[in-house]
């Protein structure tokens, strides 16, 4: 028999000390901001801070309003206070109309700078052919003046120098300067010019996805030039290229190869720390942003921890983002506010304003269309917020009164691969049903009767450890819930370039005479 070696009290002490002790790790490591900082679909970001407080934009493409601003004061907790614009422009993709559409377009990665007491937010667009550039005073709650000119300048970063000039830095594997009219209505003629020859260089040769996003900073005597890049076979990088002049020549490194967070930039808090910016794909979800703690080293910027990006940071808690990035809506408003929309609204493309109101029935979302259409990604007005991780669900009450034969109304999950629960109105007669599809193709998956005046839908998402996996139900009075249709693999696609959206949807196939009416809408986490 084996002697026990610790007397029987200091065994009793190391067994209370252990149990008392594990609680305060537990709380300590949760009293800490968790990585990602947001677990949604909040890509090429580009950050500033005024003081103490923080902006951020980022990238929803063919949405409407476009290029989402938010603001934090501690870097770890966001909420949404603007966008750059209602309408990036009116032609036929972003209308989603003559058969075009903006999917995966519209505005790309933006650059937000602030600059003698005005905030400035350029982006780029392949549906307009130009670059866009917003000036306001008042980034909270100012209008936003606009500039455009072509051509459209890929992945660019703004710099104001310190003589007045102003630049604008863009490209992928071989990144070019230019300078900008003074009201940056334009660029100066014979300014244009190649900065790196080849960007991609330091992460080697067989490289997939060349240098770009563009970000450039400057930080003591140097100018750092931040781009993502993709090695075949790899994962996407970080590679920072820095010089003591902003027109080179550039020397650079890789600086970050982890799980491929990547493309993003550097801020610093009021207290003299460092973090730099970037996201993640992470599947169905989308691209989902991260910080990462920078420390300096002979004049270059250390990024992350043994370089990994850590789990945790020494910021405060993140609070989630239910209020702050998405929210439930009842529809009901004050009559000062009855054409308001919250922030965490978006239209799919440029919405019809005449086929949507919030008034024709108080307390309800009305729907409208003047048009037919086939299927759920052909459909506009249609309202979406952001699906999140790892887990997240949605909830509308829709009265069907209004229907007409030919008419589907429901609740989708929008990308390119769809999928929906919803109402399909025949001639005297309507069904539930769920179905799975794409622009080419639509499959119901399962149809039943439906006799009721409304109908509970429910949409329920997993995005834990990337399952991207999506189920729908369907209730009668809102407390007993079915399981309906099929599994719904959730695919981020290129084509939309975009995580999956909760959307609200009303289509006409044969008249355009009738509406629906949404009750609410709940967004929360599942219980299990």
């Amino acid at each position: 028999m084996l002697s026990n070696p610790f007397p029987k009290q200091l065994l009793i002490f190391v067994i209370l000390f252990t149990l008392a002790i594990l609680p305060r790790l537990s709380f300590s490591q949760q009293a800490k901001a968790q990585n990602p900082i947001i677990f949604a679909d909040v890509p090429d970001l580009s950050m500033v801070r005024v003081g103490d407080t923080y902006y951020m934009s980022s990238t929803t493409m063919h949405m409407s309003p476009g290029v989402p601003i938010m603001k934090s004061t501690d870097l770890s907790n966001w909420e949404l206070i603007g966008y750059a614009y209602d309408q990036l422009v009116d032609n036929a993709a972003m209308n989603l109309s003559k058969e075009e559409s903006a999917y995966g377009r519209g505005s790309w990665a933006s650059c937000l700078r602030y600059h003698e007491g005005r905030f400035f937010l350029s982006t780029f667009s392949a549906t307009s052919g130009k670059t866009h550039i917003y000036i306001t005073d008042d980034i909270e709650k100012g209008e936003w003046k606009e500039v455009n000119f072509e051509p459209s300048y890929h992945d660019h970063s703004i710099y104001f120098d310190e003589d007045g000039k102003i630049y604008m830095i863009w490209g992928a594997g071989e990144i070019s300067i230019v300078e900008l009219e003074k009201d940056l209505s334009g660029i100066v003629p014979g300014t244009e010019r190649v900065l790196i020859e080849n960007a991609s260089k330091p992460a080697g040769e067989n490289i997939m996805l060349n240098a770009e996003g563009s970000q450039i900073f400057k930080v003591g005597e140097y100018f750092y030039l931040f781009n993502i890049v993709w090695p075949r076979e790899d994962m996407r990088t970080v590679l920072v290229h820095r010089s003591k002049s902003l027109h080179g020549p550039f020397e650079g490194k890789v600086v970050l190869k982890d799980r491929g967070i990547a493309q993003g930039g550097l801020i610093d808090t009021p207290d003299g720390n460092w973090y730099a910016y970037l996201f993640r794909d992470y599947g169905a979800v989308g691209r989902i942003p991260y910080l990462i703690p920078v420390t300096w080293e002979n004049d270059w910027p250390v990024l992350g921890e043994n370089g990994k990006v850590p789990d945790y940071l020494d910021l405060p808690v993140n609070t989630g983002l239910i209020s702050g990035i998405v929210a439930s809506d009842d529809f009901s408003r004050e009559e000062r506010d009855s054409t308001f929309l919250p922030l965490v609204w978006q239209w799919n493309h440029n919405p019809v304003e005449e086929n949507w109101s919030l008034t024709e029935r108080p307390g309800f979302l009305r729907l409208k269309s003047d048009r037919l259409d086939n299927n759920f990604v052909e459909t506009r007005n249609t309202l979406t917020q952001r699906t999140f991780g790892p887990k997240s669900q949605a909830v509308t009450r829709v009265d069907l009164q209004g229907l007409e034969d030919g008419d589907v109304v429901g609740l989708g999950l929008l990308q390119k691969e769809y999928g929906f629960i919803g109402i399909k109105a025949g001639d005297q007669k309507k069904a539930l049903v769920m179905s799975i599809g794409n622009e080419d193709n639509e499959q119901v998956m399962e149809e039943l009767s439906w006799n009721e005046g409304n109908v509970y839908l429910k949409a329920i998402c997993d995005f834990e450890n990337q399952k991207d996996s999506a189920f729908f139900q369907y209730s009668k009075d809102g407390k007993e819930w079915k399981d309906f249709g099929a599994e719904l693999k959730m695919n981020y696609t290129l084509p939309h370039f975009m995580g999956y959206r909760f959307g609200l949807f009303y289509y006409s196939t044969k008249s355009t005479r009738g509406y629906a009416d949404f009750d609410s809408f709940e967004i929360s986490i599942p219980e299990n």
